[in-house]
């Protein structure tokens, strides 16, 4: 968040997108629309101090929280570091960076350093249009092959032609790891007499009887799209198992979003919202006011990214835990989507590709990830030097993220499917919850759109 799954609400990025496409006129002379040259990089320069004067524009999405916080301070200790670079920020929602980036990036005067979604609709599309600048090279002189798991340099590598993701050139590199989970509040878990549910049978057998007690039992809202993907998401791993979703979004194999698995998954969501388990009116409520709401004791369960780590800490403390999406079976291992951050990747047209280079170097660093976790995130790679204290959020978080990660359990964001899978998936979902389409209709929708790319490409 994501981080860039981090969305405001529909109006407020309706609004964003407003003021988002006035800082791309500002930043965006003249639009071009030749398509650059994917140059390689050479020989590389890491002397930042020897660069003379430069001002490195960066796009993210870390508008909140402790992404906001830890960007500042690296941004910070940058300049610090090297006086003669002026580092230029601009921030922005992720619908925001959607709506606008694929505009600025084919500008005469595009940013220098952009967070760019991984998948097909946003990476893979820039890649194909030579936006982005392979990072091979950059990967060798600063060991990022060793210092990052391969499971998560895949993530944000392509062909050099935008149509075979995670294999190929290198296009960034993460910062955070994330995964989706179940949030949960203590009080509230023991006032209706639960334990925490070890598979996902009892954790659906779990919301009526958090009902029939009087309580909400998953705080939820999706009027900001994105968020459904995550609640269909971890259902779906669940019942169909993490090789038939990692399949279906790399289009491999034989396994169809109309399988049965999936079927059942829509079906499962569609009956939370019917039985009331979900917040009722949860397509006008965005991911950000349910947040803040089952921060301020409204809802047993939340089914979200670990990108809400900084923001429930602060707002309940020690009354809020993290657990893995638990799985069909007890004892088997649990699968869920996940994976890492937005990858901060170097665009083609900059003209300060090594000053570029040794930024993104020194945001994913060792000291890095020791300021990342100090700020309330998950650092893609664990620091050392940095201990969760027990018993918090933070330590069910890292706990669960390693154990996610040992046991290969991590599934692709379903967005990544295809070019249009996002404004796909995310409707059909408000549809689907809304109570105005059936799963069979959900699951052809998106049956079409990934048998049509897969034919396409």
């Amino acid at each position: 968040m994501r981080n860039w799954r981090h969305e405001t609400g529909r109006r407020v990025a309706l609004a964003g997108v407003a003021l988002a496409l006035a800082a791309v006129a500002a930043c965006a002379p003249g639009a071009s629309n030749s398509k650059p040259d994917a140059k390689s990089t050479g020989a590389i320069s890491t002397d930042v101090a020897k660069a003379g004067k430069v001002t490195l524009t960066e796009w993210d999405i870390n508008t909140s929280g402790g992404a906001d916080t830890a960007t500042t301070q690296l941004n910070k200790e940058f300049e610090q570091k090297y006086p003669n670079v002026t580092i230029k920020r601009v921030a922005r929602t992720l619908n925001d960076l959607k709506a606008t980036l694929k505009l600025a990036l084919s500008s005469k005067n595009p940013p220098d350093v952009v967070q760019a979604n991984q998948g097909y609709p946003d990476m893979g599309a820039f890649v194909k249009a030579n936006l982005l600048l392979p990072l091979d090279n950059y990967a060798k002189v600063y060991g990022w092959n060793n210092t990052f798991p391969k499971q998560l340099l895949a993530l944000n590598k392509f062909s050099s032609d935008g149509k075979k993701w995670q294999t190929g050139n290198l296009y960034g590199v993460s910062q955070t790891g994330e995964i989706v989970g179940i949030y949960y509040n203590k009080k509230l878990l023991k006032q209706v007499g639960l334990p925490l549910p070890k598979t996902f049978s009892e954790f659906e057998a779990d919301l009526p009887k958090i009902k029939a007690k009087g309580q909400l039992p998953i705080q939820f809202g999706t009027g900001d799209k994105s968020p459904a993907i995550h609640l269909f998401g971890v259902a779906q791993a669940a019942i169909a198992g993490k090789q038939e979703v990692r399949d279906m979004v790399a289009s491999s194999g034989s396994a169809k979003w109309t399988d049965a698995s999936t079927v059942q998954s829509a079906q499962v969501v569609s009956d939370w919202a019917k039985k009331g388990y979900l917040t009722a009116g949860a397509n006008g409520l965005t991911g950000d006011e349910a947040s803040a709401n089952f921060g301020k004791g409204q809802g047993v369960f939340r089914i979200d990214g670990t990108w809400r780590l900084a923001e429930l800490d602060q707002a309940m403390g020690s009354n809020v835990g993290f657990m893995s999406p638990p799985p069909m079976k007890a004892g088997q291992p649990s699968a869920t989507e996940g994976g890492e951050g937005l990858a901060w990747s170097i665009t083609s047209k900059t003209k300060h590709a090594d000053v570029a280079g040794a930024y993104l170097n020194f945001i994913t660093d060792a000291h890095a990830e020791d300021v990342l976790a100090k700020t309330g995130n998950l650092p893609a790679v664990q620091p050392p030097s940095y201990t969760p204290k027990a018993g918090s959020l933070n330590a069910d978080i890292f706990a669960a993220w390693k154990t996610i990660s040992q046991e290969d359990g991590l599934t692709p964001y379903l967005d990544y499917t295809t070019p249009t899978f996002y404004d796909t998936i995310t409707s059909n979902l408000q549809q689907l919850i809304g109570g105005k389409l059936d799963p069979k209709a959900f699951t052809k929708a998106l049956q079409a759109d990934a048998g049509a790319f897969k034919q396409s490409n």
